[in-house]
C-alpha cells in the first residue's frame, strides 16, 4: 500500500460516521444501566431495613 492510498484510507476511516450512532447508543445504554443498578441497590438495601423495622415493630 503506497502512502497516497494509506492517506486516502485513513481519511475515509476517520471521517466515516456510520458507526458513530452505535457508539453513542452504547454509551447512553451504559449510563442508564449504571443509574438503574445503583438505584436498585440503594432501594434494595433501604427496603430490607424497612421490612426489618416493620417486622420488629409487629412483634
Amino acid at each position: 500500500m503506497n502512502r497516497a492510498t494509506y492517506n486516502g484510507w485513513w481519511n475515509r476511516f476517520w471521517s466515516d460516521e456510520d458507526g458513530q450512532d452505535v457508539a453513542e447508543y452504547s454509551v447512553m445504554l451504559a449510563v442508564v444501566l449504571v443509574i438503574v443498578v445503583g438505584t436498585i441497590r440503594l432501594i434494595g438495601s433501604n427496603a430490607g431495613n424497612i421490612f426489618s423495622q416493620v417486622g420488629s415493630a409487629i412483634q
